[in-house]
């Protein structure tokens, strides 16, 4: 019986695990772009392009620092920790290179970013999923 108790618990923990691990790029419903791959997903949250692939502005925008899917975000798309990922923003400002995302802490005022701003990009678990953005990438 404890073993049975202790495989259940196993189990659990790999789902949820999984649900954690899945997170989907948006842009607004309006938004001209309707794929994006890892890689340039990647440039425009590492500041290294400020645009879309067919040169319209990206405003990337960020969850809160301590939200669980921004640290899944990171991790997955780069493989950098939370710290990671302050240092690096940290050495680019310095050097004036570039700026971070800006940050919406609240679910609810980033979803009604994206649907207000054409440029906007952000990530969201699914459970944010909503009729008023367009999934453009899913990284897992």
């Amino acid at each position: 019986m404890r073993i049975s108790h202790l495989l259940i618990g196993l189990l659990i923990l790999v789902m949820s695990s999984s649900v954690w691990s899945e997170v989907f790029i948006v842009v607004s419903k309006d938004s001209d772009i309707s794929n994006l791959s890892q890689k340039e997903v990647t440039d425009i949250y590492m500041g290294r392009t400020q645009s879309f692939p067919n040169g319209s502005l990206a405003f990337p925008l960020d969850q809160a620092a301590q939200s669980r899917v921004r640290e899944n975000f990171y991790k997955i798309l780069v493989n950098k920790t939370p710290a990671q990922i302050n240092a690096y923003w940290s050495r680019l400002l310095f050097t004036g290179r570039a700026s971070p995302p800006r940050v919406i802490s609240d679910p609810a005022l980033l979803l009604s970013a994206i649907e207000q701003n054409r440029s906007a990009i952000a990530y969201v678990d699914g459970s944010m999923l909503s009729n008023s953005v367009k999934v453009v990438a899913h990284v897992k």
